[in-house]
């Protein structure tokens, strides 16, 4: 049962604390997930210890950190399967990959005419920048539409992708419906056309296992702090060849190879895309977020937050006034649900969620176009975690009693 999990809550300092009089119940890890002390432990030791700029110095301290750091990027190879270390290439995040893959590859092979496909769904991280370049390459940005229970309706996906498409961009797990998009088969259909996948796995990577050989993604992002790794630290997983031909994102220290006064090459792979000083102690931190995911498993994750929405989210559903968004079948969930409460502005239900010590999401969740193909202008959105257990998900119930109560009869809590 889900409750087994219990044991790992105390590896997490921050959900010991009670907030407005309440045991804190964590439920915005689509936003960020909490730390837990390995991890807080990993970053003091290292600023303690080690703390040194990598790749630069013959010191002992340089060479400790460098180790730390390659060692890092290691383990995200393992955890996703690339081919080789490197293909994976350290970032700030989700987004900042995104953006180097529309700013470089995109640059490079999207021309007049040419179209770019994503879904409604994406985030805006997952659109802005494919917007933008189609704006200035004057191609074609297209959507992808959805099934009437909120997935990515794959039969339109083969109507939009064509001999003209040149980037498919989708998102592997929604973040405001937590939909899972069937992504291998939409990168089979952009292969067929010749056209390239780029998966948005941030909302994938904490919660399923990713393997992107299998999915045979050309591209591949994801963001460390939603994983229990720090901020500011995320990957872009790219084919070597296609890294080998993109142009470099930025300029500066560690990208080079030799600099003369009027031209410059560049270092091989990964740091050709590694520019300055980078987020050493995030990259060490991922890697011990890593291990301990590894510890418990990916399958183990997976299942224990199916049996969280398979318990929550029935329930949710049956409550008169709820309206919860996507499908309501639990097994085509991550444990990301949105939902509105009738009557009641998200943010204000969010508010009085805090009132009770539960930490939801409410707004738009950076999916305007969602939003308003769904005719919403925000959703509150509860999302489940390893740490998080059945007792989390029957506060969540209990706070939704207690806004109701108190939106239709002022009620306060005794």
């Amino acid at each position: 049962m889900a409750e087994g999990f219990n044991q790992f809550r105390a590896d997490f300092p921050i959900l010991q604390q009670t907030v407005n009089g309440e045991p804190l119940t964590y439920l915005d890890n689509a936003a960020t997930a909490q730390k837990p002390n390995q991890v807080i432990s990993a970053l003091t030791d290292y600023y303690r210890s080690d703390n040194a700029n990598v790749h630069r110095g013959v010191h002992t301290l340089a060479e400790r950190a460098t180790l730390k750091y390659e060692a890092a990027r290691k383990k995200v190879q393992t955890f996703i399967n690339a081919d080789e270390s490197a293909e994976v290439i350290f970032t700030k995040g989700a987004t900042d990959g995104l953006n180097l893959v529309a700013s470089t590859y995109g640059e490079e092979n999207v021309h007049e005419g040419d179209e770019i496909v994503i879904s409604i769904t994406e985030h805006h991280s997952n659109l802005i920048p494919w917007q933008q370049l189609a704006l200035r390459k004057k191609a074609t940005l297209k959507y992808i539409g959805l099934t009437p229970n909120g997935e990515i309706d794959l039969d339109d996906a083969a109507r939009q992708i064509t001999d003209q498409t040149k980037i498919v961009a989708i998102t592997h797990a929604s973040n405001v419906m937590g939909t899972i998009t069937p992504l291998k088969e939409i990168g089979e259909l952009a292969h067929q056309h010749g056209a390239i996948l780029v998966g948005d796995g941030a909302q994938a990577v904490p919660h399923i296992k990713v393997d992107v050989q299998d999915l045979d993604a050309d591209f591949y992002v994801f963001s460390g702090h939603k994983m229990m790794a720090p901020t500011g630290i995320g990957v872009l997983y790219g084919k070597r060849q296609l890294l080998e031909e993109m142009p470099p994102y930025q300029y500066g220290g560690e990208m080079i190879d030799f600099v003369n006064l009027f031209d410059s090459t560049w270092t091989q792979l990964p740091w050709k895309f590694e520019a300055g000083t980078q987020n050493i102690a995030g990259a060490i931190g991922l890697g011990i977020a890593i291990d301990y995911l590894n510890t418990i498993g990916m399958a183990q994750v997976t299942v224990h937050e199916q049996q969280l929405v398979d318990y929550v989210l029935p329930k949710l559903v049956a409550i008169d006034g709820v309206t919860v968004f996507g499908p309501h079948d639990p097994s085509r969930h991550t444990g990301v649900i949105a939902f509105n409460i009738q009557g009641i502005h998200p943010h204000d239900v969010a508010t009085a969620f805090d009132m009770d010590g539960v930490a939801v999401r409410a707004g738009h969740h950076c999916a305007q176009p969602l939003m308003n193909t769904l005719g919403q202008v925000a959703m509150v959105r509860a999302s489940f975690y390893l740490y998080n257990t059945q007792t989390d998900a029957d506060k969540l119930l209990s706070a939704i009693k207690d806004t109701k109560e108190f939106f239709n009869y002022g009620a306060v809590k005794a």
